[in-house]
């Protein structure tokens, strides 16, 4: 068995940043556990396999492994996804199946190898829980206890699909600073997946509105998570000064790794309740190859 696959790096115009990704084009046939174990070999955050659709009108089924698990639904994923699909099919538009629900993501073309892709979330955010330790979360992060909050935030779970622990802090530099605590990590962080997205306003950097950071998920570290910055959404829809009409934000994440993100986040509001979340990102093919799994 031959596979072809592209590494796209996500969320960045530019090869050799933002979060990489592999995409494998035609996975119709592979068993769940050959699914897992390609992930596990291309040790990427995650690998995405594009299927033949089940509802004709769809443009592919897309299903997403991390290097230990399936997920229903990821950011950069998607977005590689559409933007492989939308160089392919020459379309402005994809529909992609995803376990989460139908995604379309919109599509335009920068050049032959990158594009943009645009996509309105599955599934809204909803608050799961208070996170209230913050002596906890302060030994676990590395930081001081009066670091946590900024502004208005305070920190909370969230979920527009997969579960993350969002934590405020006061500035980019105590982001800079975190030293992760992994002996109490998962008494602090224990919903799903132990993943804490530590973000903070950015009112001093002219390209982005804020800056995060991820850790969890049996990865370490992400350089760019699209699905916390959904979960992100319910938390600034919350406080956000606008009971009617559209706010936009850009997001940076992965520069303390090296690996910059530029994250696109809208959110809308109609009568002060959420009513469409967006995540958007560039993304590049950087290489392709062919997965030689003949014996």
């Amino acid at each position: 068995m031959k596979l072809n696959y592209l590494l796209l790096d996500v969320f960045t115009r530019h090869r050799l940043q933002g979060n990489q990704l592999a995409v494998v084009t035609k996975g119709d046939g592979l068993l769940d556990g050959e699914m897992q174990a390609i992930a596990r070999e291309f040790n990427l955050s995650e690998t995405v396999f594009i299927l033949k659709p089940n509802a004709e009108r769809n443009t592919a089924a897309v299903r997403i492994f991390t290097p230990h698990t399936e997920l229903p639904f990821a950011g950069h994923p998607t977005v590689g996804a559409a933007v492989v699909l939308g160089l392919q099919n020459k379309v402005s538009a994809v529909r992609l199946e995803e376990k989460i629900g139908l995604i379309t993501a919109l599509f335009e073309k920068a050049d032959k190898r990158s594009g943009e892709a645009r996509f309105a979330l599955p599934r809204l955010p909803s608050r799961v829980a208070d996170l209230t330790d913050k002596l906890g979360i302060a030994q676990a992060l590395g930081i001081e206890v009066e670091d946590i909050g900024c502004d208005v935030y305070q920190p909370a779970v969230f979920s527009a699909g997969v579960t993350f622990h969002l934590v405020p802090v006061r500035d980019a530099n105590v982001l800079k600073r975190i030293k992760v605590n992994r002996g109490i990590w998962n008494e602090v962080f224990k919903h799903d997946h132990n993943s804490a997205y530590v973000f903070t306003l950015t009112p001093d950097e002219p390209d982005n509105d804020l800056a995060a950071r991820m850790f969890g998920m049996d990865i370490g570290e992400d350089p760019g998570t699209g699905s916390a910055a959904a979960a992100l959404i319910g938390l600034l829809s919350e406080h956000a000064t606008l009971a009617n009409g559209q706010a936009d934000f850009v997001l940076r994440q992965g520069h303390e790794m090296g690996r910059p993100c530029r994250i696109t986040i809208q959110l809308r509001k109609d009568h002060d309740i959420l009513i469409h979340g967006g995540i958007g990102g560039h993304a590049v093919v950087v290489s392709e190859g062919v997965l030689d799994l003949d014996d």
